[in-house]
């Protein structure tokens, strides 16, 4: 891995063995918290080492998440799957080059200690454009953007005209992925496979929601970005939280305090279909996915060849 110098801060490490996964957008309340813990949860179940970073200092969503799922497993005596989890709380120096230093400090520190232990580090980021969210974003391997299905969050992407539903313009996130995966390529030569995951999609396909992923297919040709279904508006995720549990978990009535519903078993459909979507490299054909990003990032990299009648 690689968190070149921003700022002024920092050198080059080596590159660590972890596979991390960044939930990236910079709007809140598009489920950046709730998909990382799933996320997480999955490849435990798998039987992955996964450490988890929150780097949201003021809300703390997946801090939370984390503490109520270790409250749960010891008050209801039941074994839980547990990531290594740690956050990065926010800096206050005099100065904003102190402050980013300080969190860069911190956030190498906490990489340094896990980056060669586990297979996979998941990260939650801020739902705004800070210091760490943009350092998230160039170290990422797989981001995935959470958005609810509505043209306000795809407002989040681009601006589009409200007529013709055209691309105007691309907003300052889309740049700023834009520009963090070139900036990763240049340094380590690595392609970040993004993902936009709609959430809240309603279960009937409206007018709305087709113009909308009309719009979303021609902006992943303009970006990059491949599409995913995600989580729907149900009730069980937000019951979820405060036990710490997840869609993934045994739904045993004594677990949930209550007997297991329909909507608790789509919820999982949901998240292992996801999982699937994200083509993490967790077998071997998202290995030889991954390393087919990797030869296709050098091959276009290195000089075309030229046949000696074109040579002066």
């Amino acid at each position: 891995m690689y968190l070149s110098g921003v700022n002024g801060h920092a050198e080059s490490k080596p590159r660590r063995s972890a596979h991390v996964i960044v939930c990236g957008n910079e709007k809140g309340g598009s489920g950046k918290s709730t998909t990382a813990m799933h996320i997480a949860v999955a490849l435990l179940k798998a039987g992955y080492n996964v450490a988890t970073i929150d780097l949201d200092g003021r809300q703390l969503s997946l801090t939370r998440y984390v503490e109520n799922r270790k409250r749960w497993s010891k008050s209801a005596r039941i074994p839980l799957d547990l990531p290594r989890h740690f956050h990065v709380p926010p800096a206050h120096r005099d100065t904003v080059a102190d402050t980013e230093s300080e969190e860069f400090r911190q956030l190498t520190e906490g990489l340094g200690e896990i980056e060669d232990s586990h297979d996979f580090v998941v990260i939650d980021t801020p739902g705004s454009d800070t210091f760490l969210n943009r350092m998230a974003h160039r170290i990422a391997d797989t981001l995935v953007t959470p958005m609810n299905d509505s043209f306000v969050d795809f407002d989040v992407l681009a601006r589009i005209d409200p007529v013709s539903h055209e691309i105007l313009e691309l907003s300052q996130y889309a740049t700023a992925v834009r520009d963090a995966r070139r900036q990763r390529r240049q340094t380590d030569n690595r392609i970040v496979d993004w993902i936009v995951v709609r959430n809240r999609m309603a279960n009937i396909s409206s007018r709305n929601e087709q113009k909308i992923d009309t719009c979303l297919r021609n902006l992943s040709i303009q970006l990059g970005f491949r599409l995913a279904d995600g989580i729907s508006e149900r009730v069980v995720f937000r019951e979820f939280f405060p036990i710490g549990l997840t869609a993934l978990d045994d739904f045993e009535e004594h677990v949930l305090g209550s007997k297991p519903t329909l909507s608790h078993l789509a919820a999982r459909q949901e998240i292992r279909q996801l999982l699937t979507a994200l083509r993490l490299p967790t077998d071997e054909v998202g290995r030889k996915r991954a390393m087919m990003r990797q030869r296709y990032a050098e091959a276009i990299s290195r000089p075309i060849a030229m046949p000696d009648i074109f040579v002066s």
